[in-house]
């Protein structure tokens, strides 16, 4: 089983140095670990799932979550659960690693407000966010200690993006306490849930029969049917007091070059070396370049094969987003690219403006 779509957040792709859910992490094993408790489902603990009820109490603490500028290239979509009458908001890192400091908000109510980045852990994969707006409804979070395998749950979320409706499944608690890893980023204390998750559900949350949130989805496996995961939500909840402390390696101001980019290596295909004139053995080709972005001032040309940056050799798209994520705004830095078999070298001054 391959990742289509391991992090599911983005469904327009961020800045390519940004973002999991480019559709890189094909060909890849996740690994399982032991399944949780089973319930018989006769001890009378799970209550009997009424969905209108469940979506009365969850709904109005369930946000859509847009990033990138009206005009970019760049840019995607995903979910968000409110958790505080004065703004704040959970939802995954994957969904604004490529923001670029523009997110946007849309609440239940149809009306749609601005968000910064308070803090965030790629590792946990948990972003939270301060929305401009207060007086909201926050959703009751519930403890994932007391699922039961069997229990009844509800996936709400901006699926595929396809209206101002959140979309909302049903399915039950497959699995408690997975481990899934592409050899990029691991997570652990996962639920597994039969409850469709789709592209845009990254960020959402999956709900009891409480109308509680005991999860936040997060991922989905290509190819298999009725697999998706979310991350537990009482680990998630002692990462909040960090979050809120700013602690976390996505800065909300945060460096942007402006280009999408995809890995030059054995695995690149023929059709994309000869569509770009590729010639590297190795390094980060630009697939896209963002009009008026710190890559186009200082003229980065698609098809450009960056081999290196910062003084050092780039090898992977990767390391080009490793390397731009540790700057801020205004940094500049020598970069070095291989274009039709000739060696440029430019000096970008990062942005965002």
């Amino acid at each position: 089983m391959g990742f289509v779509a391991f992090l599911i957040g983005a469904l327009v792709v961020g800045a390519a140095f940004a973002t999991y859910a480019y559709g890189d992490r094909r060909g890849r094993t996740p690994q399982a670990s032991a399944v949780g408790r089973t319930s018989n489902n006769n001890s009378g603990q799970a209550p009997a799932l009424d969905i209108r009820k469940i979506l009365a109490k969850a709904q109005p603490s369930v946000v859509s979550i847009t990033t990138g500028g009206v005009d970019s290239i760049f840019g995607g979509a995903g979910s968000g659960v409110v958790i505080s009458a004065g703004g704040l908001i959970l939802t995954n890192a994957h969904v604004i690693e490529a923001a670029g400091g523009a997110i946007s908000i849309r609440f239940n109510d149809g009306q749609v407000a601005n968000a910064t980045l308070v803090g965030a852990s790629t590792k946990d994969d948990i972003a939270l966010l301060q929305a401009d707006r207060t007086g909201l409804t926050p959703a009751l979070l519930g403890s994932s200690a007391n699922l039961l395998v069997g229990d009844d749950v509800v996936a709400i979320g901006n699926a595929l993006a396809l209206g101002a409706e959140p979309s909302v499944t049903r399915g039950i608690v497959s699995a408690k306490n997975r481990s899934i890893n592409d050899g990029k980023i691991s997570l652990d204390n996962l639920i597994q849930t039969d409850a469709a998750i789709n592209p845009g559900n990254s960020g959402g949350p999956l709900i009891n029969a409480d109308g509680k949130v005991v999860g936040i989805n997060t991922a989905i496996i290509a190819g298999s049917q009725n697999v998706g995961f979310s991350l537990a939500i009482d680990p998630v909840k002692e990462l909040i007091k960090e979050l809120k402390a700013g602690n976390g390696d996505l800065k909300p101001n945060p460096a942007v070059l402006g280009v999408a980019t995809a890995t030059v290596n054995a695995a690149l295909s023929q059709k994309t070396r000869d569509q770009y004139g590729v010639t590297a053995r190795s390094g980060a080709l630009v697939s896209k370049v963002e009009a008026n972005s710190a890559a186009s001032d200082a003229g980065i040309e698609e098809g450009d094969v960056v081999v290196e940056a910062g003084g050092g050799p780039i090898g992977t798209k990767e390391q080009l987003a490793s390397l731009v994520r540790k700057r801020a705004p205004g940094d500049m830095i020598q970069m070095t690219v291989e274009r039709g078999g000739r060696r440029r070298s430019f000096a970008v001054t990062l942005g965002p403006k």
